[in-house]
């Protein structure tokens, strides 16, 4: 068999040799996981993992046999010399296989430093794609999906966070973040401040598991809902997009221009809100001062 049959076949069986294979594990139910991202794990050289003993319980929870073979630790605090031994390892002609916690790797996900390295090195990387918590809780929310932007976990800093939402807040697109439980009401309410009370938006928490849940509401109504019953486990906040220009009323403005007054002047608070709602500073400083 010549290479170019032998890197078909291994590309069927879910990797290639001397090269990285991405693969996607469950984000929940771990029927979740798919027949190639199976192949991969049973047929990579190294097996290298977000979190090792999860990777472990996955591969033994569907059959797949460790047999002797390396499942190595990669996660946040890798650093150049763990990606340097994975790539020696690839210019070797073995195949890595790197898995993500849950989810498709490099998504909120340490993977990306390694994706370069491989590159860099001149190596085939290749992807089992599967499972997505971004994906699953964009269609889940009911909320316009053709254009959307995947944001992460917000700053936990409160200035940070709500400098981040500002930035955000004109954004022609779906927003979409991941968050955690003890987070959740903080970054909710300042969602309905900065991007405003009414605007449509949907929890999504514990993605095909037991619990699954989906609320839907405005963001004034989901900050309020959590803070009367908090949610638990994993959580995918989806946020509309934001309105047209055209469809932003004055009344909206001012409110918004009063509420940012508080802490800052005109200058700087017509400048945040017309930031936030994608119209024309010159037209909210306007209106600020009209009420003056």
């Amino acid at each position: 068999m010549d290479d170019g049959y032998a890197e078909e076949a291994s590309r069927r069986r879910g990797g290639v040799p001397g090269g990285l294979v991405l693969v996607a594990t469950p984000i929940g139910s771990a029927r979740d996981i798919t027949l190639r991202a199976l192949d991969a794990l049973g047929s990579a050289d190294i097996i290298a993992a977000e979190d090792t003993r999860a990777a472990r319980r996955l591969m033994n929870l569907h059959g797949v046999a460790v047999s002797g073979r390396p499942v190595v630790a990669y996660h946040d605090h890798s650093g150049p010399a763990d990606r340097e031994r994975l790539v020696n390892h690839m210019r070797k002609g073995r195949t890595v296989a790197y898995v993500s916690e849950a989810g498709m790797p490099l998504v909120a996900d340490p993977g990306f430093a390694l994706v370069r390295a491989a590159r860099e090195a001149g190596l085939p990387v290749t992807v089992a794609p599967g499972a997505s918590a971004v994906l699953a809780g964009l269609v889940l929310s009911g909320l316009p999906s053709d254009r959307f932007l995947f944001a992460g976990f917000l700053p936990q800093p409160r200035g940070p966070r709500r400098q981040a939402l500002t930035e955000l807040a004109p954004t022609p697109a779906t927003l979409v973040f991941f968050e955690s439980p003890h987070r959740v009401a903080k970054s909710l309410g300042d969602m309905s401040d900065v991007l405003g009370p009414e605007r449509p938006a949907a929890l999504c928490r514990e993605i095909t598991k037991r619990f699954e849940e989906v609320r839907r509401g405005t963001l004034a109504e989901l900050a309020r809902g959590v803070a009367e019953a908090p949610p638990k486990g994993e959580i995918v906040i989806v946020v509309d997009r934001a309105p047209a220009a055209a469809a932003v009323d004055d009344a909206a403005l001012r409110a918004a221009l009063s509420d940012e007054m508080r802490n800052a002047p005109l200058g700087r608070a017509a400048g945040t809100v017309a930031k936030r709602f994608g119209v024309s500073r010159k037209r909210v400083y306007a209106l600020g001062l009209e009420g003056g």
